[in-house]
């Protein structure tokens, strides 16, 4: 989970780990790209809005990588066009708030479709 806003990683990881998923929260894209997560992650979940290095451009990054882990977007702020590209490019999209069932939904689909 790679969001700036602390108030959402802990509603989300808190909710998560109580699902059941073993959870890693990350206030940037960087912290996330410098873990020693990268490899064992099974899903990303990652804010689109935030500084240094936003959500598309970590999605970007990791494709670049050849790393092909499920991604989910979320975002209060939805732009033009961002959601069909993601979806184009086999990512998810939620837009802020989103209900506990759409989160999990989501995260179920995007794992049992990578295989995982």
């Amino acid at each position: 989970m790679v969001d700036d806003d602390a108030s959402i990683r802990v509603a989300l990881d808190d909710l998560l780990q109580s699902l059941g998923y073993d959870v890693q929260t990350f206030g940037s894209a960087r912290q996330f790209l410098q873990s020693d997560r990268l490899n064992d992650t099974a899903c990303v979940i990652s804010d689109v809005t935030m500084p240094e290095m936003n959500g598309v451009e970590l999605f970007e990054e990791l494709q670049r990588r050849g790393k092909r882990m499920p991604f989910i977007f979320i975002t209060a702020f939805p732009k033009e066009g961002l959601a069909r590209r993601a979806i184009r490019a086999g990512a998810a999209f939620l837009i802020k708030p989103f209900k506990q069932d759409a989160l999990v939904g989501c995260i179920e689909n995007a794992i049992r479709s990578a295989g995982r």
